[in-house]
């Protein structure tokens, strides 16, 4: 990218702030808009985000998904020949297919981002998962700047849907720890469900996931009356017990699925 080309960062909010001011502090040129976020020093400020992205070579739309459509249709317009953008917002893969058409028909070149860590303390180090059309050209602009970007074959929406893939994992482990920690502390005892946590993810391997899977599906039935009880429990406890019951309800699944066959 040549000193003249400019990175648009819609949205100024804690990812895209910090994207901004690491990319200033890498050299480039930055502008930025976000109707309640001022801009960052260094980053250029605009008044909408057609103005915004007007002359760009790449935009990062890092606002919301459910601000990602408006964004693109506000900013369109103003998006130069060749240029890329780029959507990192948290959404599903639909919502990046759809962008990646309303870009099309537009005549611009567009990237499904996926931002795979969280960005407080990375910044523009986050990992970054792109595919699309333009996926490879991002990795090619960032890289350079200090981001890690991979690119990923295939359609937009791939990134976006390997993300959330993760995130119920990630996202699933974190509300049940919080639920358990809760229900521990409820129950007296919330230092020592805390080590006993620790102490089995510390104890993880390779053979874990493995472990885990098998051994649900097998004890299915067994394991379904026990999150029965550790549901009531918690009923007795006057804690929400909303993942204690998913896990009951995903066992029964598992038990009825296994008597069927």
């Amino acid at each position: 990218m040549s000193g003249d080309s400019v990175i648009t960062v819609l949205g100024l909010g804690e990812a895209g702030g910090a994207f901004a001011r690491d990319l200033v502090a890498a050299g480039a040129r930055v502008r930025g808009y976000d109707p309640a976020v001022a801009a960052p020093d260094g980053v250029a400020p605009a008044a909408s985000e057609a103005e915004a992205v007007a002359g760009a070579a790449l935009v990062l739309s890092v606002n919301s998904a459910h601000d990602a459509v408006d964004a693109f249709r506000n900013g369109a317009a103003g998006v130069a020949d060749g240029a890329i953008w780029a959507d990192l917002n948290t959404g599903p893969p639909s919502l990046k297919r759809e962008l990646d058409g309303l870009a099309t028909a537009r005549g611009v070149r567009f990237a499904d981002v996926a931002i795979m860590a969280p960005v407080p303390g990375r910044g523009l180090r986050t990992p970054l998962l792109a595919c699309g059309d333009a996926a490879e050209d991002v990795a090619g602009l960032l890289g350079p700047l200090g981001a890690e970007v991979a690119v990923l074959p295939g359609e937009a929406g791939s990134a976006a849907g390997r993300k959330l893939l993760r995130s119920v994992f990630f996202k699933g482990l974190a509300a049940s720890v919080v639920e358990a920690l809760e229900a521990a502390r409820a129950a007296g005892c919330e230092e020592w469900l805390r080590a006993d946590i620790v102490d089995e993810l510390v104890r993880a391997g390779e053979s874990t996931v493995d472990r885990l899977v098998e051994g649900t599906h097998k004890h299915a039935v067994r394991r379904a009356h026990e999150m029965r009880a550790a549901a009531d429990m918690l009923d007795e406890l006057d804690v929400p017990n909303v993942m204690a019951a998913a896990s009951r309800d995903l066992l029964d699944r598992l038990a009825a699925e296994k008597s069927e066959k």
